[in-house]
């Protein structure tokens, strides 16, 4: 038998997957008079260690959670639409591995500017006033985000940034747009940094023209947002068929539902007849949909990361609940009597035999 051992290693600081070794080694054997290969890929993610990660056993895989908002039922307010997503994605995170974020809302969801949203605006209006006016000075310039540049009133930073990066982005958004195929596709991944250091900044600098920016930051945020009609209840029907599709499919093991309907307590129940783990996340303590649910928080508790710390405890005793239905025993008469009449035919069989 010959055999030889090949050693690949390879290691790029920039991507999270790091491929460590590659051992591949080959088998002649002239009986068989073929080549028999075996080879071992050992990746791992940069935090942990040699692709172990230790929460996990060997044969034990992540629940796949999908992350499913009523906004017309439980909008984020005067909170920072994009700070709540990722305090949301990351107390789902808690339960297994993100898969699904969709968020459902009718128009008039997105158009609405809450309270607290225009009373600092107004706020932000009389500082730029005072500043144009040279009455007050900022204790530090204003910085584009985008190209570094600093300015003294924050008129000229909108100035600059509207008349220099609004149009570089459009241009490149044409240009996008207007190619087709692999041109298409190098053009995206040339331009995708470029295009995302441009959405944070206009997030910051820019006034939205309708609402507060609620749909772009929730997709910013990596959430499929999705408007529907105005008519009533229209965004609850839309959000059930979206999660009833999605257990159909089984593509998800834990479904986290971020609102306080109760409409949504027949979807809770079937989830869990289906044997999917069920969280959600709302205000009402004493809620009827939080009672049919397997867990709950609170919205203060996600906003705190008090969610993601329960969340351990909380799927741990998934884990002993599953076990103990396991191995539990249940009593079926009729069961039970067929087996005894079948043992008691084959004893007095056997008896007859020993008398011949």
């Amino acid at each position: 038998m010959v055999s030889f051992t090949s050693y690949f290693i390879y290691r790029r600081a920039e991507n999270p997957l790091q491929i460590l070794k590659f051992r591949c080694t080959f088998f002649f054997s002239p009986e068989t008079t073929s080549w028999q290969t075996y080879g071992a890929l050992r990746y791992c993610h940069s935090g942990s260690e040699c692709g172990k990660n230790p929460k996990l056993t060997p044969n034990e895989k992540p629940n796949r959670v999908g992350l499913f908002w009523d906004l017309d039922n439980k909008p984020p307010n005067s909170i920072p639409p994009y700070e709540v997503a990722n305090k949301l994605r990351i107390a789902a995170s808690s339960f297994g591995v993100v898969r699904y974020m969709a968020a459902y809302a009718n128009s008039h969801t997105f158009s609405h500017v809450p309270q607290g949203v225009r009373e600092i605006r107004k706020e932000k209006e009389l500082l730029y006033r005072l500043e144009n006016k040279g009455v007050i000075k900022p204790n530090q310039p204003y910085r584009c985000k985008v190209c570094g540049r600093k300015f003294h009133t924050n008129d000229k930073l909108v100035n600059h940034f509207k008349q220099l990066h609004e149009r570089e982005h459009a241009k490149r958004m044409n240009q996008i747009e207007s190619s087709r195929g692999s041109r298409r596709v190098k053009l995206v991944a040339k331009y995708s940094m470029k295009m995302e250091k441009y959405k944070k900044a206009a997030s910051d600098i820019l006034t939205p023209k309708v609402g507060y920016g609620l749909a772009d930051e929730l997709r910013r945020a990596g959430f499929w947002v999705q408007t529907v009609s105005d008519k009533p209840q229209a965004a609850d029907q839309a959000l059930q068929s979206h999660i009833v599709d999605i257990m159909d499919h089984r593509r998800v093991e834990c479904v986290v539902l971020v609102s306080d309907d109760s409409d949504f307590v027949d979807v809770i129940n079937e989830a869990k007849m289906r044997c999917l783990k069920t969280v959600v996340i709302g205000d009402i303590d004493d809620g009827f949909l939080k009672r049919t649910a397997d867990t709950a928080f609170s919205w203060e508790e996600i906003l705190m990361g008090k969610a993601k710390k329960q969340a351990v405890s909380v799927v741990k005793n998934w884990k002993d609940r599953d076990i103990l239905k396991r191995l539990e025993w249940t009593y079926n008469p009729d069961e039970d009597k067929n087996n005894f009449s079948l043992d008691d035919a084959i004893t007095e069989a056997s008896e007859d035999d020993n008398i011949d």
